[in-house]
């Protein structure tokens, strides 16, 4: 159904192998409206993350009721967006309306999954930005009161969920496009703009540092991709070697995952220099046993406009994949979810995962030093 379409083949050529290029098709069911409905609430703007968020549930079949933040900055580009959501007086009037099913947030990291716990005591589901966990005592709570509930505590892992790039990449995987998955590499680096951040990007202890935070995405896909359903970390390290101002920041980190269904390396930074033009030039490759998948999601540098570029080398070609008409499923699925309880926008288990490899990778991590 989501397989990808022959439009044309380009006189393009790599090694004297043809280059095909194709384009996603969008899926089945893409002007569709969704099926389901909830209301839901938004607690926490302290990212702008939470803009993806809210879009996305909307687009899957949310209504957006009310929101709740301290920020007055924040909370008046929101209303700007959502002129018809109630800005509640408190955390606590969202948390005890029950017209509402699901509350979003994009707070600081640290406060997120003690708000999760507290949504989902309060008998609704919870959808959280990433790093949605920052110490294991609170993913050890995170699990405890969900299964206590049987509410859900979702987390938005965008570089996959929202990326169509990425998406494509899921349902060529799943159709044995690239045989079994052997490997994923993930080369993650972001743009700092430090003058846009506020005090507390620049604590780990609030962040969770950089394995932590922005690791977060790529243990997701590493999880995903391979299919594991148990892994651990290999190896991991940090450090600090440009942002003295804030000596406990990190800039720099790696880490290597081994899990039951393949490995995986992930890099992360924090030094996208402003020539790029966007925030950072995202690339996964998934190496599998009968060909193997690059995704350059943000940005194809010095090379085709735009994103959501995907190139696919299996036994017989070497293909191009413009992934721009495929459809994002989370949204409607996880209203679906909501709605059915079923787990098919997220598995929660993997989910989970993927916060217990990055907070062990960054509990672990070797702090490297370098010489000035």
């Amino acid at each position: 159904m989501f397989s990808a379409i022959p439009q044309s083949a380009l006189g393009l050529h790599d090694g004297g192998a043809r280059v095909l290029h194709e384009v996603a098709a969008p899926g089945a069911g893409a002007d569709e409206k969704p099926k389901d409905s909830i209301k839901f609430g938004v607690i926490g703007l302290d990212h702008n993350h939470i803009m993806g968020i809210t879009a996305a549930v909307v687009r899957g079949g949310g209504e957006l009721v009310a929101f709740y933040s301290k920020l007055p900055e924040a909370t008046a580009d929101f209303q700007k967006t959502y002129p018809s959501a109630k800005l509640a007086r408190s955390e606590d009037e969202i948390l005890n309306d029950p017209s509402i099913q699901l509350v979003a947030s994009a707070g600081i990291p640290n406060l997120r999954a003690p708000l999760g716990i507290r949504v989902m005591q309060h008998g609704k589901d919870y959808l959280s930005d990433k790093p949605a966990i920052t110490t294991l005592q609170q993913l050890a709570e995170v699990r405890k009161v969900s299964a206590e509930t049987g509410k859900m505590f979702a987390i938005m892992y965008s570089e996959r969920l929202e990326v169509r790039a990425a998406v494509q990449a899921g349902y060529l995987v799943k159709d044995g496009a690239i045989g079994k998955v052997v490997q994923t590499v993930n080369i993650a680096p972001h743009q700092v703009n430090a003058p846009s951040r506020p005090d507390w990007f620049w604590d780990p202890k609030q962040y969770g540092g950089i394995l932590c935070d922005i690791g977060s995405h790529q243990a997701d896909q590493f999880v995903y991709y391979t299919g594991s359903t148990k892994a651990d970390v290999t190896a991991s390290q940090i450090a600090n070697v440009n942002h003295s101002s804030h000596p406990e920041f990190q800039d720099f980190g790696d880490m290597m995952l081994h899990g039951n269904g393949g490995a995986g390396y992930v890099r992360v930074d924090w030094f996208t220099p402003n020539g790029l033009g966007t925030w950072g030039d995202g690339r996964l490759f998934i190496l599998g046993t009968e060909g193997y998948i690059e995704l350059r999601k943000y940005r194809d540098i010095a090379g085709r406009p735009g994103g959501n570029h995907l190139f696919i080398v299996d036994q017989k070609q070497t293909r191009y994949i413009d992934c721009n008409n495929v459809v994002l499923p989370f949204g409607p699925q996880l209203v679906a979810d909501i709605v059915n309880r079923t787990h098919v926008a997220q598995d929660q288990e993997q989910a989970l995962l993927a916060a217990e490899l990055v907070l062990k990778a960054q509990r672990d991590a070797k702090v490297l030093t370098f010489d000035a």
